[in-house]
């Protein structure tokens, strides 16, 4: 693994800029949970998280600043 992306969940307000952002298509919006502010929250699809590159476009494309990249 290259990247390691944290999504602050409960303050993402589900726009998709970074699933759009994405150049290996590894983000999703998650159906399948509801943050504190009603939205689906982004994150990384379960499995996929050692396909990141660490490129950060996705935390460069967020308007709430909830995506941390870390290079390892």
């Amino acid at each position: 693994m290259v990247g390691k992306t944290t999504f602050l969940e409960n303050t993402c307000k589900g726009c998709g800029l970074c699933v759009d952002a994405c150049p290996k298509h590894i983000i999703e919006l998650r159906r399948d949970k509801i943050n504190a502010k009603g939205y689906h929250p982004a994150g990384i699809i379960p499995g996929k998280e050692g396909d990141c590159i660490g490129c950060a476009f996705c935390a460069t494309m967020c308007p709430d600043c909830v995506i941390t990249v870390e290079k390892e």
